[in-house]
Formats: C-alpha cells, sequence, structure tokens
C-alpha cells in the first residue's frame, strides 16, 4: 500500500521508478526484436517441408525462454549479473566477459530507449489507466520497429492482437470510443490499403507490405479515426527528414528499400502523447492565417 502511494502521491518517484522498470522491459524486447524473426523463420520452414512431404528436421529447442542468452562468439552463457539492463554493458565495457568480444551497442540503447520513452509516459499522463495502455503500446512500437528495422517485417503475431486490444480498451473507453476506434481500425486499413493498390496499378511497384496496413488499423484502434490523418502526415514528415538524414550521413542508396512501420510507430505515438496540442496549435495558426 505504501508503494501505491508513493506511486500516486510522488510523481519523481513515478517517474524514476518507471524508468527502471522500462530498462528491464528493453531487455525483454531486445530477446523478443531478435528471437521473434527467427521463431517465425523455423515455423514456415516447417510448415514447407510439411506441405512438400518432406521429413522434418530436428532442431534445438527456440522461443522466447529458451535456450539461455549466450555470446554468440564464444558461446558463454550470459549470467544474471552480466545481464543487468544497461549496467551490465558498462560494467563489462561492451565486451563479453570470456571472449572479450564487443557487443552490439544497440541493446543497451534499445533499453535506454525504453526505460527513457516508459519515464516520459508516466510523466504525461500520470498515475492513471492511461498511462498504463500508453506504456504498453509504446513497448509494442519499439518492438515492431526494430523488427521492422531489421526484417522489413511487422509480425501478424504481434499487431493483430494489439489491434483487438486496442478496440477492447475502446469499450471503456481508455483513449477513444468504440465505434471512433473500429472506424480507425477499418479506416487504418484500407486507406494504405488503397494507396498501396494505385501505387502497384501506376508503378507495377510493391510500395510497402501489408503488416504497414495492420500496424495503422492497430493505432486506428487505439486512438480512434480522429488521429489517422495526423499519424499519416507525421509519419511522412519523420520518413522525409530521416530518410533524407540517412542518404546524407551514411550515402545510402535512393532505390533502397526504407521500412515504413518505423515512421508509423514514432507518429503514432507522437499523437498518442501530444495528437490533442497538435492539433489544438494547428487549429489556432490555420484560423489566424485565415
Amino acid at each position: 500500500m505504501e508503494l501505491l502511494y508513493l506511486l500516486e502521491q510522488n510523481p519523481a518517484f513515478l517517474i524514476g521508478s518507471t524508468f527502471v522498470l522500462g530498462l528491464m522491459i528493453g531487455s525483454f524486447l531486445n530477446v523478443v526484436i531478435y528471437r521473434l524473426p527467427v521463431m517465425m523463420d523455423r515455423e514456415w520452414q516447417a510448415q514447407c517441408r510439411e506441405y512438400l512431404d518432406k521429413p522434418a528436421v530436428e532442431e534445438a529447442p527456440f522461443s522466447l525462454s529458451q535456450p539461455a542468452s549466450r555470446c554468440p562468439h564464444c558461446d558463454h552463457k550470459i549470467r544474471f549479473y552480466e545481464n543487468i539492463p544497461l549496467l551490465s554493458y558498462l560494467w563489462l565495457r561492451g565486451k563479453c566477459a570470456s571472449c572479450q568480444a564487443a557487443i552490439s551497442i544497440r541493446y543497451p540503447l534499445v533499453e535506454l530507449l525504453t526505460g527513457i520513452l516508459s519515464a516520459v509516459v508516466v510523466w504525461h499522463f500520470g498515475y492513471t489507466p492511461q498511462a498504463a495502455a500508453a506504456l504498453l503500446l509504446t513497448w509494442v512500437l519499439i518492438t515492431l520497429s526494430m523488427i521492422d528495422v531489421d526484417h522489413q517485417l511487422l509480425p501478424d503475431s504481434i499487431t493483430l492482437p494489439f489491434m483487438w486490444l486496442g478496440l477492447a480498451l475502446s469499450l471503456f473507453p481508455v483513449f477513444a470510443d468504440m465505434r471512433a476506434g473500429l472506424i480507425g481500425a477499418i479506416a487504418g486499413y484500407l486507406s494504405l490499403w488503397s494507396v498501396y493498390q494505385l501505387f502497384k496499378l501506376v508503378t507495377g511497384k510493391e510500395g510497402m507490405g501489408f503488416g504497414d496496413f495492420k500496424l495503422l488499423a492497430l493505432l486506428g484502434a487505439w486512438m480512434g479515426w480522429q488521429a489517422l490523418p495526423m499519424i499519416v502526415l507525421l509519419s511522412s514528415a519523420v520518413g522525409a527528414v530521416l530518410g533524407i538524414g540517412m542518404i546524407a550521413i551514411q550515402g545510402r542508396d535512393r532505390a533502397q528499400t526504407i521500412p515504413f512501420g518505423p515512421y508509423l510507430a514514432i507518429a503514432g505515438w507522437i499523437a498518442l502523447l501530444w495528437g490533442d496540442r497538435i492539433s489544438g496549435a494547428y487549429l489556432r495558426w490555420s484560423g489566424m492565417s485565415g
């Protein structure tokens, strides 16, 4: 009870506690980001062998919990004190405790990002049901973004359940009412699907994947159809800025495919926290301009 009282009455304690929680969740997200695509690939290969009537291949168990985390270079089993979010990376100086091979800096960066964004969420919403729901959505968007960056894939096993969860939350409602959430899910999917079909008709190429449609449907279910125009506009702006930046800094080929999922996720997160303020500022500006 004292802990709940502190969380509710002490904003600094709430934000700090959520930051630490975010670091721990970020460590788990690293596992999901790496392992889920591998699990999906194994399942796909097994289904292909079954369809082609080929014998099954015996493989060691591989899931989010098995096997235990190991160094990919020397197979050293990572001990619990070597897996403390952020701190272990700093303590080990970014190297394996056994073979001294470099540990990718992306792992602590994902942990730090998750901690910071989680803290921002509770700073914005406070000790409310909206904060709990927004935290969950934030962690989902981070996971989807990183998987899309790595594999240009937005897994149905994440997008579809959380789209349904968004619709379930609209029954209460948390961020949008049921009508707005349902229309948002439908309009989110069909809007990008229509753009995809038109682009394919004109160019003969596929401009985006079906996972993008489902991600926008997810965001529409959570925030309602009213948020969709802002999300699409923000995602285009974020995509333009980051795309130009990657071309300028990294020399990325303009013809190289860039996943759209992270841009939708960033835009959706911004709209979730500050959508009302952005809309209000735009209406005031347009009124003054008129």
